[in-house]
């Protein structure tokens, strides 16, 4: 995932790290970290640390052995340069660089980014017509990337009357936006300055904004302020306290009610305000209640609260907005056990309800007038598909995205009126593309506790089925996020090569309802890390590929996966790429002035707490790293990373190279300048995936 930064020249290269020198040497010589043992005495356990020093970013020594790391990997990979840069420019080949989105409607204006060849970056504009003619730019991120590594765009919000653009910046990776706003009549950015903002929304004087902001340790979004254009300070308007829980602000698609709603991972409290009533009161809807998930939006003059009270899978209720009590609840959508509502949206006239059933997504459109209702065609049995940009109430028609394995990524309007879609645009892939010659399909594989798991492929049409066949099998597998059978044109240099891409749809996310997700979570953890295990090893006992010529990818918690499984399984695989790996579990999970630590003492448990602690000491892939044979690793951190530090990693590939009984290679790579998410440019994003597949390709034998 990261891209080569430099190549090595010299035979070898030296760096001495407090007493220890650390050789990076092209014979495959890696580099060795240096121990100092930490112990640390919790819940009956020693936590022996020898690679805790490596958390210091300012300590010059982790510097200088991640540089150590880097120039190893080159070194292991320069052999493979060649194939990364031909990968690099057939992934290009395919991507119309010059190209347009597809606008949206927002006010009097409609909305869009352009890219062109050449740029990292796209252009924002707007204009007057849905054709784009004459369009003005809003923010050119390319102008605004000068002299930055990294650069992102979070919030970008205009106001209700068009003429100013609230929008924040990361220049960092590490997930921390400024506010700033643009008047879009002048052009000229206004002196208000805002540090520290997750999300924010305008009031209706087109004046006042209401934000929230982190505490600047925890990363905590635990701040919720008012601020008036121009004035020197801001009113907060509540604090979060309880630990475990977020705040963010929204406001419903009609403008006319805004949201504070304080989100835990199992369980949410919202208040509403009017939003032309800015100095009103914040009133809760519903107080916070353990378990009690719920989110409301508002339509014609009543809260609309989707929950799981009474419905794993959640249902829709109406209430008035001045009792928004439980016994005034009136059912708009009855709980169904075989369909999970992920979401519903409200437009004039119409809701459409985002559905899944059986591992596949639905949207349904609801005639809020005759309450009679149906579902969006799908062609294929196998594809991902999800409502558009649309944020404007009153329309008579929405934008949907369609994609599959072998569909490109696909904008359709489906017009409420006659109940029908049109393709608007289809993304462009270049170098004669024919899906024709590919095939999509899901498999069930047979989980060691008799559950069903599905598995989404793609691969080349006439691929036999006899065990020879290479294979890259990706997963996630937590905080009930779902992975899609989505389109990748980048994929197709693995696909062309006759390799299998496989997605393993794991317990821990939601792709089968609410149950997958709590069945994968907590103390069930453990059958997140069974079902990747036992997925693969159907898929090589049914021929689609073998141990010895499948690599696993997983990043963040998907990296946590890989780090488990090649514990538990080492033999089911060839190779792993493990990205911004979650891996140094107990550690960071009894440091709660750490990001994300507090707030997921209710995903993964409270280690602070025996119990908890002795049901996740069995899976922490860096506590249970031990002498046994691994399979070749590739190890990906950034250093800027907000949500998985970079240490986790490499003192999981140190732990492991001085454990490890066999001469497979552990490669530990840090991209210096970059968060989460890797490089935040699309040329460098893709670098970064060519590299991936070079290696992924290299492990089984395929370099060209």
């Amino acid at each position: 995932m990261r891209e080569m930064l430099y190549v090595l020249t010299f035979v070898f290269i030296i760096i001495v790290i407090g007493s220890t020198v650390i050789v990076a040497q092209t014979d495959m010589k890696p580099p060795v970290a240096k121990k100092e043992n930490k112990v640390t005495k919790i819940n009956g356990y020693e936590l022996k640390d020898d690679y805790f020093w490596l958390r210091d970013k300012k300590n010059p020594e982790v510097i200088k052995y991640l540089e150590a790391e880097n120039a190893y990997t080159n070194a292991a990979m320069k052999p493979h340069e060649k194939f990364v840069k031909n990968l690099y420019d057939e992934m290009l080949g395919r991507i119309k660089q010059t190209d347009l989105s597809v606008p949206y409607k927002l006010g009097d204006y409609w909305y869009y980014t352009r890219t062109e060849e050449g740029k990292q970056y796209p252009i924002y504009l707007r204009s007057k017509t849905k054709e784009g003619k004459d369009g003005k730019v809003i923010l050119d991120q390319n102008e605004m990337a000068k002299g930055f590594k990294y650069f992102a765009i979070g919030s970008f919000d205009v106001s209700d009357d068009g003429n100013l653009l609230a929008f924040s910046t990361d220049t960092t990776g590490y997930r921390q936006y400024t506010l700033q706003i643009k008047d879009l009549r002048t052009g000229k950015i206004l002196p208000d300055r805002i540090e520290r903002v997750d999300s924010v929304e305008w009031a209706a004087d087109n004046k006042t904004l209401f934000y929230v902001t982190e505490d600047n340790v925890t990363k905590r979004s635990d701040k919720f302020w008012k601020h008036t254009l121009g004035a020197d300070k801001d009113d907060l308007v509540y604090k979060e306290k309880d630990v475990l829980f977020n705040m963010g602000v929204s406001r419903s698609r009609d403008k006319k009610m805004l949201f504070l709603t304080s989100s835990a991972k199992t369980m949410q409290e919202a208040r509403y305000m009017p939003a032309d009533k800015i100095d009103g009161n914040w009133k809760v809807i519903l107080p916070r209640k353990e378990g009690h998930e719920y989110e409301v939006d508002f339509y014609n003059g009543e809260f609309y609260i989707t929950t799981n009270n009474d419905a794993e899978n959640f249902r829709v209720m109406r209430v008035p907005v001045d009792n928004p009590g439980e016994k005034n609840w009136k059912e708009f959508i009855a709980h169904n056990p075989a369909i999970k509502i992920d979401d519903v949206d409200f437009f004039k006239d119409y809701a459409v309800v985002s559905e899944r059933e059986n591992g596949l997504e639905y949207l349904r459109v609801i005639d809020l007038k005759s309450n009679k209702s149906n579902r969006i065609g799908t062609p294929e049995s196998v594809y991902t598909m999800d409502l558009g940009t649309n944020p404007e109430f009153d329309t008579l028609a929405i934008h949907y995205n369609y994609a599959s394995m072998i569909t490109p990524v696909s904008t359709y309007e489906y017009n409420f009126k006659i109940g029908k879609s049109e393709l608007l645009k289809q993304q462009e892939v270049l170098g004669g593309f024919d899906k024709t010659k590919y095939e999509t399909k899901r498999v069930w594989a047979t989980a060691r506790d008799g559950v069903k798991i599905p598995i989404s492929l793609v691969m080349k049409k006439g691929t036999k089925l006899d065990g020879k066949s290479p294979m890259l099998l990706y997963a996630y597998g937590s905080y009930g996020y779902s992975t899609t059978p989505s389109f990748s044109s980048a994929r197709l240099s693995l696909v062309d090569r006759g390799m299998i891409y496989a997605i393993a749809h794991i317990r821990g996310g939601s792709e089968l309802g609410e149950r997958w997700r709590q069945e994968g979570r907590m103390f069930k953890k453990l059958n997140t890390f069974y079902d990747f295990i036992d997925s693969a090893d159907w898929l090589a006992k049914n021929k689609y590929t073998s141990a010895d010529r499948l690599v696993i990818q997983g990043g963040s918690a998907g990296g946590m996966l890989m780090g488990g499984v090649v514990n538990m399984s080492p033999n089911s695989f060839k190779a792993v790429i493990a990205q911004v790996p979650f891996v140094d579990v107990m550690n960071t999970m009894l440091d709660e002035t750490l990001p994300l630590t507090t707030e997921e003492w209710i995903e993964w448990g409270n280690p602070n707490e025996k119990k908890a602690f002795d049901y996740m000491i069995k899976y922490s892939p860096y506590d249970n790293v031990k002498a046994q044979n691994y399979p070749n690793m590739l190890i990906e951190v950034s250093l800027n990373d907000s949500q998985v530090p970079f240490w986790e990693g490499a003192k999981f590939a140190a732990k492991l190279r001085a454990l490890k009984t066999d001469n497979n290679t552990i490669l530990l790579k840090t991209n210096m300048g970059a968060g989460h998410g890797g490089s935040s440019g699309r040329y460098d994003k893709l670098k970064e995936v060519a590299f991936d597949y070079a290696y992924a390709l290299s492990q089984i034998g395929i370099t060209k």
